[in-house]
């Protein structure tokens, strides 16, 4: 399936940028229990990796992955304090030594990053970017790095994050994707922290033409948000303040 300029395999080892003369490896990996995607990305030279929006009952997939693959992982990095999972952040970090980073909104002291918008994380020939994207909680946060953005609950495919969580706006969640996921360019990929149908991948101009919560000025956006009324997650209770302690303590 061709987007943009590049060809997008999803669970893939790599995306090859001739231009550039630069390769990245690249992995998604999932958990059905939460339904939550975990990215690996990595310099081939350099060996250096990041793990984005990992979670604690998966940590020895992570390690075994970094192993196999000769991985040195410079930086565990979250795009929210998660509601329905617990992360991997302290495991990961205990591991390999790695720096972990929450953004400076969550509030997370034990991360040793506290992340702002305009930061960038360096690893091999590539550097993250960070975005401010608040309103499915104040602290969320979404990475771009060559032609992709990992948007964690901020924008999913066809759809967004909930905004009922302490904390969530859903004026703040509608500027945060139109005025500045939505100005990414049409052909960056965009992975999502979840999807619940089977999608794995989209672009920023297929969600312009085919996100219905896109089609909706602002304050249609927050009443579609305020009345969802959906189910709280069933780890809520546990997760939340395990992920203010780096997913250790609980």
């Amino acid at each position: 399936m061709l987007l943009g300029k590049r060809l997008a395999f999803p669970f893939s080892t790599k995306f090859q940028q001739a231009e550039k003369g630069v390769v990245m490896i690249f992995r998604q990996l999932f958990d059905s229990e939460s339904w939550t995607y975990t990215f690996l990305i990595a310099d081939e030279t350099t060996r250096e990796a990041i793990i984005i929006d990992s979670v604690r009952d998966q940590t020895e997939r992570e390690l075994k992955l970094l192993e196999e693959m000769d991985l040195k992982l410079v930086y565990a990095i979250d795009t929210h304090v998660h509601a329905d999972h617990i992360t991997a952040l302290g495991r990961l970090r205990a591991a390999t030594g790695c720096k972990t980073g929450y953004s400076v909104h969550g509030g997370v002291e034990c991360a040793d990053l506290s992340l702002k918008d305009g930061d960038e994380l360096t690893f091999g020939k590539y550097t993250l970017k960070v975005l401010e994207t608040p309103g499915h909680t104040p602290g969320c946060i979404s990475f771009y790095v060559d032609g992709m953005v990992f948007s964690g609950d901020a924008l999913l495919i066809r759809g967004c994050g909930r905004t009922d969580f302490p904390g969530g706006n859903a004026n703040d969640l509608y500027h945060s994707i139109n005025d500045k996921l939505m100005t990414l360019p049409d052909d960056t990929l965009v992975y999502p922290g979840h999807d619940y149908s089977g999608k794995m991948v989209s672009t920023i101009g297929e969600e312009k033409k085919h996100n219905p919560r896109l089609a909706l000025d602002e304050d249609g956006f927050v009443d579609l948000m305020n009345n969802l009324n959906l189910e709280l997650p069933k780890q809520l209770h546990e997760a939340l303040p395990a992920n203010k302690s780096c997913g250790e303590g609980i």
